[in-house]
């Protein structure tokens, strides 16, 4: 009776369309219980994808974030290539600029004693390196080699209370000596008269006495200069060119052996190179010659 009864509608709804009212009716009442029974997978794929998309998310900000943590390491490697390539250059044109043969060593380690100013570079008697041998950097004079190991050297710095240089004021060709005070940016000339022409800002240069720098390199500049009418020398304090406490390339100059350009050749001469090195003397290297005493000095230049 009941699969009859299904059966007629079902063929008047067919040829007639009288039921689509009431399929409208009862589609409007099914839809939200299509809707609830749907919702658990519709919140499931909706929740995998979330978090897929999260993972993602994360995986991939975790990944920018490496990336410019390695950018920042190259960019500082790079900073520090930079400057170290600045710095080489300027040696570079320092040693031309002075004409001498040298040779660039590189800090290696500091002496941590307050009232001892020397430094450890990785240059040493395999390297013709001698005590008491000039140490530059790219602005001035550092010191002097007072020990040479085999593989390292190490050097007292101007700056030491036991240094002395025989200095030279660029402008008038005054000479003097220059004494380490214990700090680091500071040099002492206790033996310049009160009468003297000496001002604030003057280059103070190496004067070439007492064998051990060669002349013409820049020491210090004059800071301060106090005339004292019941002394018979002036107060005068200078600050060092060179980066004591900051060079980490430094130069090991040969004084008296230079690096000398030779007249061009023709294209058909012999073979022989143009530029010719002179290796240093070997008495050069002896560091048999005494420090410079700077009473004595002061004395014999003082007028």
């Amino acid at each position: 009776m009941f699969v009859a009864l299904s059966t007629v509608l079902m063929v008047m709804d067919h040829k007639y369309d009288n039921l689509a009212s009431l399929r409208a009716g009862l589609s409007l009442i099914v839809y939200p219980l299509q809707q609830i029974i749907e919702l658990p997978g519709t919140v499931s794929d909706w929740f995998g994808e979330s978090l897929a998309t999260r993972r993602r998310l994360q995986e991939e900000n975790d990944s920018l974030h490496t990336q410019q943590l390695m950018q920042k390491v190259q960019m500082q490697k790079l900073a520090a290539l930079e400057s170290e390539n600045i710095r080489l250059r300027e040696l570079l044109d320092s040693s031309f600029e002075v004409g001498e043969k040298v040779l660039i060593a590189e800090l290696m380690s500091v002496n941590l004693d307050p009232y001892k100013h020397q430094i450890v570079v990785n240059k040493g008697e395999l390297h013709d390196i001698y005590p008491g041998q000039p140490l530059l950097d790219a602005k001035g004079v550092m010191g002097q080699i007072v020990h040479a190991g085999p593989y390292t050297s190490t050097a007292v710095l101007i700056t030491d209370t036991s240094h002395a240089i025989p200095v030279q004021v660029n402008r008038t060709g005054l000479r003097t000596i220059a004494l380490g005070s214990g700090t680091i940016n500071r040099l002492d000339l206790p033996y310049i008269p009160n009468n003297a022409d000496i001002r604030p800002g003057d280059l103070l240069i190496t004067s070439g006495l007492g064998g051990r720098f060669p002349p013409g390199y820049p020491v210090a500049t004059v800071q301060g200069v106090q005339h004292d009418p019941g002394q018979s020398f002036s107060q005068v304090v200078a600050t060092p060119m060179a980066e004591l406490n900051r060079s980490r390339e430094v130069l090991l100059v040969w004084p008296g052996v230079s690096t000398t350009l030779e007249p061009a050749v023709p294209a058909d001469a012999a073979n022989t190179p143009s530029i010719d090195v002179v290796t240093p003397d070997e008495t050069s290297g002896s560091g048999e010659e005494p420090p410079v005493d700077a009473s004595a000095a002061a004395e014999a230049e003082t007028p």
